[in-house]
């Protein structure tokens, strides 16, 4: 196909396609699905080889949380039933931060419910994320808390924080339709701060919540322009309990347009493989880690993910590698020399289905199958915040 030579010309050269050519990438059939996905691999290997990167979350506080969140089964009114728990001590976070580590992680991610932290809340963060890296120097640590007031993303990054995380979530057109207690421009001021501050900013999108193709297009194109050093791909999880609870608009092709787009769209950046990847993408799994180069390892906030083992299993067996902690995430122009994701200096941080006929901009028809699979969804009931041992 004329649209994925140059497309892949583009990405190598980290050139920015046409939104045209974006939105022609999810038109595409199922007869053109693999030639997609082998030329998006073209500028994932360009950039990344072979390897994969590890991730793994840590639940600081779950649930209870004052904002709306349409898809967030720890939103204001919830009625799902996750586990929720207040703040985790620091000895805690990093014992549940060592099973990922253990299990290859090469980066935690520290997570809180809640619009965002108070003063406080980010001294009890900053004790955590000292408190890991004095136990794993080399592991690089994310938090994700919220919406940040000034001056709160350089306290973290000198308690040792390496990354912030913030998404976008959805276009900024449709962003009101999801959350009405923040706007989309307090989501992109919060991922400016964690940049300002020296953090190396982690920003992404969920797909799935019932957006047009242009929407998902939107989105993407504003975090190219926002260029987080990572870009989380997140595919609903239509929780029991949460508005979007009956949105199944996703089929595993569907998922594997969408991380294509993102990749020919941020070629260079590390593109993740983040939730909702079992429930969607199911058997086609190790098909996606030809276009991402980076997953989530075992268990998400409050959903059970695939066994961390069954993880490592899969990469080996689709001919990648675990990424180790001496090797820089990033490609040299967006990193320096060194080890971790490279963003600091010295580098120490480290479904439409077969439907080629249909408009841009409408939102894919499901069949009659795939509308209702809430036995995919498990709540989880192990790991941080409970008794049982984590699934890493």
């Amino acid at each position: 196909m004329d649209l994925l030579n140059t497309l892949v010309d583009k990405g190598l050269r980290r050139e920015l396609p046409t939104r045209d050519e974006a939105l022609a990438v999810l038109a595409t059939s199922d007869d053109e699905l693999l030639d997609v996905v082998a030329a998006a691999g073209k500028v994932r290997r360009q950039w990344f080889g072979r390897r994969v990167k590890l991730n793994y979350l840590v639940n600081l506080k779950s649930g209870l949380c004052p904002e709306d969140c349409s898809y967030c089964s720890q939103r204001l009114g919830s009625k799902a039933g996750i586990l929720k728990y207040t703040w985790l001590k620091p000895d805690e976070a990093t014992k549940a931060a060592a099973a990922g580590v253990a299990g290859g992680a090469k980066r935690v991610c520290l997570v809180a419910s809640g619009r965002g932290p108070t003063d406080r809340d980010v001294d009890r963060v900053s004790q955590t994320i000292e408190a890991i890296k004095e136990q794993h120097e080399d592991v690089e640590v994310c938090a994700c808390l919220g919406l940040l007031s000034q001056g709160q993303a350089d306290r973290l990054r000198t308690a040792g924080a390496d990354a912030y995380n913030h998404n976008l979530n959805t276009s900024e057109g449709t962003y009101g339709e999801i959350t009405t207690t923040h706007t989309y421009a307090d989501r992109v001021d919060t991922v400016q701060q964690a940049q300002a501050a020296g953090l190396s900013a982690c920003s992404g999108l969920i797909a799935g919540m019932g957006e047009t193709d242009a929407d998902l297009v939107d989105v993407v194109f504003s975090l190219r322009e926002l260029d987080p050093d990572s870009v989380p791909v997140n595919f609903l999880i239509p929780i029991e309990g949460t508005p979007l609870a009956k949105e199944w608009h996703l089929t595993p092709q569907r998922c594997l347009r969408i991380l294509a787009m993102v990749r020919f769209v941020c070629p260079d950046v590390e593109v993740r493989l983040a939730g909702g990847r079992e429930v969607h993408l199911r058997s086609m799994q190790p098909l996606a880690l030809n276009l991402a180069n980076s997953i989530f390892l075992g268990d998400y906030l409050t959903t059970e993910g695939q066994s961390g083992q069954s993880d490592l299993d899969m990469i080996k067996d689709a001919g990648f590698e675990v990424e180790g902690a001496e090797t820089t995430t990033l490609p040299g122009h967006r990193a320096p020399a060194g080890g971790g994701c490279g963003s600091h200096e010295g580098g120490s941080c480290g479904p439409c289905g077969d439907a080629p006929e249909a408009a841009p901009d409408a939102v894919p028809e499901l069949p009659e199958a795939l509308s209702a699979r809430t036995d995919l969804v498990a709540v989880r009931r192990r790991g941080a915040g409970t008794d049982l041992a984590p699934n890493a």
